[in-house]
């Protein structure tokens, strides 16, 4: 009887080791793709950053805004 006792946990120890196997790998997945999330967000800021200088830019050649004294 104690073997098979040992053998049922032995199985689910498996099982649970597998799972947190898979869990481990998803959550590194995420991660990796959270990265590239959080550069590509980066980028876009970069970007809205260039084009508000650029407008600024424009508005002081078209006399849009005041200009400092």
């Amino acid at each position: 009887m104690t073997s098979e006792t040992d053998n049922i946990v032995l199985q689910y120890l498996h099982r649970f080791d597998a799972k947190l196997d898979r869990v481990i790998d998803e959550r590194l997945d995420v991660k990796v793709r959270l990265t590239a999330v959080e550069e590509g967000l980066a980028g876009v800021n970069r970007r809205l950053d260039r084009l508000e200088i650029r407008g600024e830019r424009i508005e002081r050649r078209l006399d849009l805004v005041d200009q400092p004294q």
